[in-house]
């Protein structure tokens, strides 16, 4: 049995899509402060992630993987912290 097939590599620029966003305006990039703005592209809550349609994995926890692999750390808000005014 040939397994080959199956295990295909990717060099940089295989992986590397400039833009899945087809609509008009475009959604912000990965790399712009904004990027969870982008429109879902797939949505597993059962799985707990979300595909944005700039290459965005974002998690339940707030986490994301970067197309370019850099990971961004989980940022909800910390529960039960109350800001009260003097």
């Amino acid at each position: 049995m040939n397994t080959s097939s199956s295990r295909r590599t990717f060099d940089s620029t295989q992986r590397k899509n400039a833009s899945m966003c087809q609509h008009q305006p475009p959604c912000p990039t990965a790399d712009s402060p904004d990027r969870e703005a982008a429109r879902l592209t797939a949505h597993h809550p059962e799985q707990g992630w979300s595909l944005l349609c700039n290459g965005v994995l974002l998690f339940e926890d707030t986490g994301e993987l970067l197309p370019d692999g850099q990971i961004i750390a989980p940022h909800r808000p910390l529960a039960g912290r109350v800001v009260r005014a003097a």
